[in-house]
Parts: C-alpha cells; sequence; structure tokens
C-alpha cells in the first residue's frame, strides 16, 4: 500500500540537487546498520554515508535530517536532525549521527532526536506495520549558522528555520519494516 502523504509536499517548493550515498537508496531496505537496538532488535543505530553536490552557489550552511512520517503518531518521528554544518563540506561518513558528535565537521550542532537522545537512532517500527519511509533530507541553507536553534531546540523548530532559510533540498528515502508477529 503506497503511503499518502509526503509531508514535504506541503511546504514551499525549493530546487532539488543530488544526494547520493553508499549504504542507503530510494526505496531500498535499510540495512541492519541503520536500524536500531533500541527495542532489543538487531541493529547498530549507525547513520548512513551521505554526499551531495549540484547545491546553490550562495548556499551559505547545510542541515542533516530523518524524520519517519509514517511512525504512529500524529506528528511521526526525528530520528535526526543536525545543523550548521559548514557550506565547504559536502559529504558525512558513516557514523557521524554518533551520540557525541565526533565524526562531524567542526560547528556542527545536533539535536536531540524524538526518543530523547542525541544523535542518530535507527529504524525501529512496530512488526507488523508496513514498511515506513525514512527521509534524509540535506537541507542548502542563506545563512553560515543557525543561531536562534539552540542545543534544546527540538527537531520541529529546526525544520520552522529550515523553511525560512532554505535554499534547496536533496532526498533520499530508504524504508523498512518488520513482518508482523514475531519480529
Amino acid at each position: 500500500m503506497p503511503h499518502p502523504v509526503d509531508p514535504y509536499d506541503a511546504l514551499p517548493p525549493v530546487p532539488a540537487f543530488t544526494l547520493r550515498s553508499d549504504d542507503i537508496a530510494d526505496g531500498k531496505t535499510l540495512d541492519v546498520a541503520q536500524r536500531s537496538a533500541i527495542f532489543g532488535r538487531p541493529g547498530k543505530d549507525r547513520s548512513p554515508h551521505l554526499e551531495w553536490s549540484g547545491h546553490p552557489s550562495g548556499t551559505r550552511s547545510f542541515a542533516v535530517t530523518c524524520f519517519d512520517p509514517d511512525a504512529l503518531t500524529v506528528s511521526g518521528f526525528w530520528h535526526w536532525a543536525v545543523h550548521d554544518i559548514p557550506a565547504s563540506v559536502n559529504e558525512l561518513a558513516a557514523g557521524a549521527g554518533d551520540p557525541a558528535g565526533t565524526h562531524l565537521p567542526a560547528g556542527a550542532r545536533t539535536l536531540t532526536n524524538d526518543a530523547g537522545r542525541r544523535g542518530f537512532l535507527g529504524a525501529a517500527p512496530a512488526p507488523g506495520e508496513e514498511p515506513h519511509r525514512y527521509m534524509f533530507v540535506v537541507h542548502a541553507l542563506d545563512v553560515p549558522t543557525l543561531d536562534d536553534v539552540t542545543t534544546t531546540a527540538s527537531p520541529a523548530w529546526l525544520g520552522f528555520r529550515l523553511v525560512a532559510h532554505g535554499l534547496a533540498r536533496a532526498r533520499l528515502t530508504p524504508v523498512f519494516g518488520i513482518p508482523g508477529g514475531s519480529g
């Protein structure tokens, strides 16, 4: 069954640029590395490699987010949110979303995800649900920093600022689901 809602369709349109990864691809199932062990299932909570190109020349910084619009909540689920990535950076290595942020470029700031943890949290849908979409998005921004987005801000607040300062977006949307019952 196709998912009816793409939350990015409700935002003001911006140009697209290119996003590629050694670890994830549109419509492909997430590997165990990008799944979460939070509920006792196999997973490593390792953010994927991301590499982007073709962003607008006026880009002054980037943000990276991962959002699951299919989580059984009225607000989806934010798995990862990082901003203030310098405009000179065009790639994050696999594992850059570790809780300490040690593999992020200098100046980048990570927000707490919807599980209350800092860093990337992998996929963990309930068994039997339709596969969820995990929207990995790189946002090209017109400012070097989002000073009004503190590390205690929510990813939703970051989302407001990404719309206000967004020049372009690049996206990859892998999927993951656990067959019904036993997981």
